[in-house]
């Protein structure tokens, strides 16, 4: 029995053009390497599974660096002055066979004050041929001193067009269909992750007994909503039911859905009907990743006088933000419904 190779890394970009989403850095890295005038530091900063370390890869590759004189360091289990001071003497050294030595080193931030000040040390005055790329998820822990002595670049969280996009056109080279509706909820689910989102597709891949992939399979996979409880809580809101509403989130909580996840999606049904309230021309945008079904109760809750508006969707806003620190997570849901059910 073979091992299968995780989807993120065998669709990891191989060249900058199969990077998605972040043209406004690859730019400038291109531009950079022709006019040969390549950075001592670069800061790649962004959240998890943007492509941080993967845009190091490739940018060290694009400058002619080896295998052999490219060096990764995870500082989050090499993160003391001791190791520091080991990258302060081996930085010295010259490359094997390439004409620079680049030294990647990931969650940065991680590193213990002493380190910090070890390493800005060697951030002044490096080697010629050295080169730095220092990745992190939390930008605001690292000293002014060290970014100062960087290029910054800011990663974009992939848009929910962007990552639906990716999943389906990674689905079908496995010769899988993700129907719309499910690329969509994978999408949602991966929350600005390019990595997560190739995880849960992959889950679904491995569960489904078919080469399909519905908006209720990929649901049951990953702990989200079917599309008939999220229908019948959207009715339930446009038509003021508290105890429908409230049935349907109770349905939801009994089958073991993930209320963050629950909160999204309802968050993106109640934003549909005010966008297309407000901009009809966009209907094909707005209303693109939903399925038929769906697509009709939206446009009729926008067509007419649904209290389906800004102010229930405000409210549901801030409901979603406290269901990570409710000991009971669907009480903040539960809450808010009540009160845009009055």
């Amino acid at each position: 029995m073979s091992v299968t190779t995780a989807l993120y890394r065998k669709y990891r970009p191989q060249t900058f053009a199969d990077v998605r989403d972040q043209e406004h850095i690859v730019s400038v890295l291109e531009g950079a390497i022709r006019k040969g005038e390549i950075p001592h530091a670069i800061l790649f900063s962004g959240t998890r599974g943007t492509g941080k370390t993967t845009l190091a890869r490739l940018f060290a590759k694009a400058i002619g660096t080896s295998d052999i004189d490219l060096y990764e360091i995870d500082a989050a289990s090499n993160r003391g002055i001791d190791d520091v001071r080991e990258l302060k003497e081996a930085v010295h050294t010259l490359p094997y066979e390439s004409e620079h030595k680049v030294y990647i080193i990931d969650e940065v931030h991680m590193l213990t004050k002493e380190a910090f000040n070890a390493l800005l040390k060697t951030l002044e005055e490096p080697p010629a041929h050295v080169v730095f790329i220092l990745a992190t998820t939390e930008e605001e822990k690292l000293l002014d001193t060290i970014l100062s002595r960087c290029q910054v670049f800011r990663m974009r969280s992939p848009s929910r067009e962007v990552l639906a996009r990716t999943v389906t056109d990674v689905a079908k080279q496995e010769g899988f269909t993700l129907e719309p509706a499910a690329a969509d909820l994978v999408a949602i689910a991966a929350d600005g992750s390019f990595r997560d989102a190739l995880g849960v597709m992959q889950k679904v891949i491995m569960a489904s007994g078919d080469r399909i992939g519905s908006a209720d399979e990929v649901a049951a996979i990953i702990g989200a909503p079917k599309t008939e409880t999220m229908l019948q809580l959207i009715e339930a809101l446009h038509q003021k039911n508290r105890t429908a509403a409230l049935t349907a989130i109770a349905a939801a909580v009994s089958s073991g859905v993930d209320m963050k996840l629950f909160a999204r999606l309802l968050l993106e049904h109640v934003r549909a009907v005010m966008l297309l309230r407000n901009l009809p021309a966009k209907e094909r945008d707005i209303l693109g990743a939903f399925g038929t079904e769906t697509q009709n109760r939206i446009r009729e809750y926008a067509s007419g006088t649904s209290p389906l508006n800004s102010h229930v969707l405000l409210r549901l806003l801030q409901a979603t933000e406290q269901i990570g620190r409710s000991p009971i997570p669907s009480a903040p849901l539960e809450i808010a419904i009540i009160e845009v059910t009055t």
